[in-house]
């Protein structure tokens, strides 16, 4: 029973990538219509203001995601993307493998840190 872990190019495919801008950005922009009365019309012209203001509401949204997404795929070193994800991937592997000395600032008492 075991499963194929995902690589790094399977989690991140650009349609996925571009599909969550797109949803973010008509959120972004349904939100806002909502929140400006496009849906009320109290005043003439309201509506069209509304819906200005949703476009390009939507549309900074939509860019300020993928240029936030863009930035983190950065971060991966394209080394790992093709590498099988079987841990955590900030899984700290030094703090569970027992190096250290065993002593604790805090719990002995020294209000000093050392190193």
């Amino acid at each position: 029973m075991s499963h194929e872990s995902p690589t790094r190019r399977d989690l991140l495919k650009p349609l996925q990538l571009l599909g969550l801008a797109f949803a973010a950005a008509v959120f972004a922009g349904v939100v806002t219509l909502v929140s400006m009365g496009f849906f009320q019309q109290r005043f003439e012209g309201q509506a069209q203001t509304a819906l200005v203001t949703g476009l390009v509401t939507a549309g900074v949204t939509f860019i300020a995601v993928l240029l936030i997404l863009s930035l983190l795929l950065l971060a991966v070193d394209p080394a790992q993307v093709t590498k099988q994800i079987d841990k955590p991937v900030l899984y700290d592997e030094s703090a569970t493998s027992g190096t250290d000395d065993g002593t604790d600032a805090a719990a002995s008492g020294d209000p000093t840190p050392k190193g």
